[in-house]
């Protein structure tokens, strides 16, 4: 895979993940248009605001998890991150517990954090918690992140992408986040690994 090519598969996840939140907002200004119902309106704007915030939150979070944050050798508030996450999964069905010390982390690091974190969540389908720890140390940083719920899904060529045995040829632009998120871990020699047992996906690093 060129850089073109991992560029055109990051622009595709970024959209599809805008598409949802930012039709939602059409739609309820069309009905805002089009309506004179007072209680009709009111859902409406309810839905806009509610939509509007849902895309900017996953802009923010997309930004720095998927984006250059900052020249190299910056350092991400760690936090700020935590804001970014809570606000991806705001609203959601998935819970945040963020136990993670106030500390500033290479930017790397912090993006495969962040990137850590939202594979964890999405192995919860129907919903569930996500726990996120942290080391206290700055200058090795580890973490360890538990997504715990009724049902969970590790498809396949995500633990195959994290562990590296993904064939390039095989990334599509769903499966793009998570070699991204290997791509972090290798380049900070971080170690991710994730297993999958009974009501539990864990994803280590440091």
């Amino acid at each position: 895979m060129n850089e073109i090519e991992f560029s055109a598969l990051m622009v595709s996840r970024v959209c599809h993940d805008l598409v949802g939140p930012l039709g939602a907002v059409v739609n309820g200004l069309e009905v805002l248009e089009d309506e004179r119902d007072a209680a009709m309106r009111e859902d409406a704007l309810k839905l806009v605001a509610s939509s509007a915030n849902q895309a900017l939150a996953r802009i923010q979070f997309m930004r720095i998890a998927f984006g250059a944050a900052g020249s190299a050798g910056a350092e991400l508030d760690l936090n700020e991150v935590g804001r970014l996450v809570s606000g991806l999964l705001e609203g959601g069905k998935v819970t945040l517990e963020w136990h993670v010390p106030q500390a500033h982390w290479g930017k790397d690091w912090a993006k495969l954090l962040m990137n850590a974190t939202l594979l964890g969540a999405d192995c919860l389908p129907r919903g569930g918690l996500v726990r996120v720890e942290a080391g206290a140390d700055p200058a090795a940083p580890s973490f360890i992140i538990r997504a715990t719920g009724t049902h969970i899904r590790l498809a396949e060529d995500v633990e195959r992408s994290i562990r590296g045995e993904q064939p390039v040829s095989e990334v599509d632009a769903r499966g793009v986040q998570p070699f991204l998120t290997h791509k972090l871990s290798r380049a900070v020699n971080a170690g991710l690994t994730i297993r999958a047992a009974d009501g539990l996906v864990e994803l280590t690093a440091g």
